[in-house]
């Protein structure tokens, strides 16, 4: 037991110095912005005006994790039905491994080469169609523009989750389905989706809480200035003596944090009634 403890002890001393006493930092400086404790700042940062960033980063994580997890579900269960060549599943696996953490200065300059207002895929669209990406929101800086980008780490993520819990599913209970004489969708519908219920819905919140944090990317296409709850943070806590409202970034951060805590709990308890049928 001794000895396990001085294992975990370099793993236990990382997460405290990196992950909770910055927290613990965020949340102290957010509820004492004048030395005196007090949820003032706490208020205020879901109050009018900043209330709609909240509402924009919820539409525009919620509409990422929703198609995220619809196309990743349908791309993990068509990797797992690939058999022949042996080599195939294997890379569509570490595609999504390196792709879901692709994003930044990279992702956005992509995207902008692809569908930006001088875009490749803008101007093919525009010259052979005449329809407009940006007049119909749809550039990189618009909200679906945004989604577009998003999708691209989203789709990966969601395939890393599902495709154990499509391993889970048994062949016997497709057997059992058919001599009881279910068909293909009375399989699905009654025993396949029913399984894989907790890891899709942990999945998209999972997809959730990757969206709500995602800075650098949606920072770098609006150059600072998208109405999203991780580049206002950067805005307020930049340094810039104009502001004056350090304590109101600290604010937002402490609600990330909360929103972060409540998604990442919830996908930890879907996650844990996930592999009880594994284990079954």
């Amino acid at each position: 037991m001794r000895t396990r403890a001085l294992v975990g002890l370099p793993f236990a001393a990382f997460v405290g110095l990196f992950l909770l006493y910055p927290t613990a930092v965020v949340l102290w400086r957010a509820i004492t912005p004048g030395g005196t404790p007090g949820t003032a700042a706490l208020e205020r940062a879901i109050s009018d005006p900043y209330q709609a960033t909240f509402i924009n980063s919820i539409k525009l994580s919620a509409a990422s994790a929703l198609i995220g997890a619809i196309v990743g579900l349908a791309l993990g269960l068509a990797i797992q039905g690939l058999t022949r060549p042996r080599w195939v599943k294997p890379v569509f696996e570490s595609w999504a491994a390196v792709a879901s953490q692709l994003g930044g200065v990279p992702l956005a300059f992509a995207f902008v080469a692809a569908i930006g207002t001088q875009g490749i895929l803008t101007k093919m669209l525009r010259e052979t169609t005449g329809f407009s990406l940006i007049d119909h929101h749809l550039g990189p800086t618009g909200f679906w523009g945004l989604v577009v980008v998003y999708l691209y780490f989203q789709i990966p993520l969601m395939v890393l989750v599902t495709i154990p819990a499509i391993d889970g599913l048994k062949p016997a209970w497709r057997e059992a389905a058919q001599n009881l004489g279910s068909t293909s969708f009375g399989y699905w519908r009654r025993v396949g989706i029913p399984v894989l219920a907790p890891s899709i819905l942990g999945g998209m919140l999972l997809l959730f809480a990757n969206a709500f944090s995602a800075y650098a990317t949606a920072y770098v296409l609006s150059t600072g200035t998208s109405n999203l709850v991780s580049v206002q943070i950067r805005f307020f806590l930049q340094g810039n003596t104009i502001t004056g409202k350090g304590q109101l970034g600290y604010a937002l951060a402490s609600w990330m944090i909360i929103i972060m805590i409540v998604c990442m709990g919830g996908y930890l308890m879907l996650r844990h009634r996930a592999e009880r049928w594994r284990r079954t």
